[in-house]
């Protein structure tokens, strides 16, 4: 399949109000590929939380930016890519402290840094490049039922 042809590109604004837009297009899309509401929610928690980071952290306050997410079908599911042209950041040690955030109590997590662990808790795959901008790919595969095939 030429996943060119099963793809939905959006450029906003980075900025809070826009990212219902990007949730609202993720629940059209995914409700025609089949997915259940459980994994739309999970779907749309993910993509909303690489969208914030997007609209927080990539750009100066007052300094416009724009966010480019593109829905790309797959023969399995979905993929969700959200990227910025905000600088760069450490990605790997950023990941690496939201691995050890499994034998902390909430008490001991800061509110900053979750991002990750929970797109990497809701999606089935994470990928996240730096360089000219950050880059964050989420993919969720479609498990279809019996009954459904």
């Amino acid at each position: 399949m030429n996943s060119e042809t099963h793809a939905v590109c959006l450029t906003v604004p980075a900025e809070p109000e826009y990212i219902d837009l990007v949730r609202l297009t993720l629940y059209g899309i995914s409700s025609k590929l089949g997915f259940s509401y459980e994994e739309i929610e999970d779907m749309k928690v993910a993509v909303a939380e690489a969208c914030n980071n997007a609209v927080v952290h990539a750009y100066e306050p007052g300094r416009p930016g724009k966010m480019n997410v593109r829905f790309e079908r797959l023969n399995d599911g979905l993929r969700i890519t959200v990227k910025d042209e905000g600088p760069s950041f450490d990605y790997e040690a950023k990941a690496q402290r939201a691995e050890s955030l499994h034998e902390k109590t909430l008490h001991e997590i800061n509110v900053g840094g979750l991002g990750i662990y929970l797109m990497q808790a809701l999606m089935d795959d994470v990928e996240v490049r730096t360089g000219a901008g950050t880059e964050v790919t989420l993919t969720k595969r479609l498990i279809r039922s019996e009954e459904m095939v």
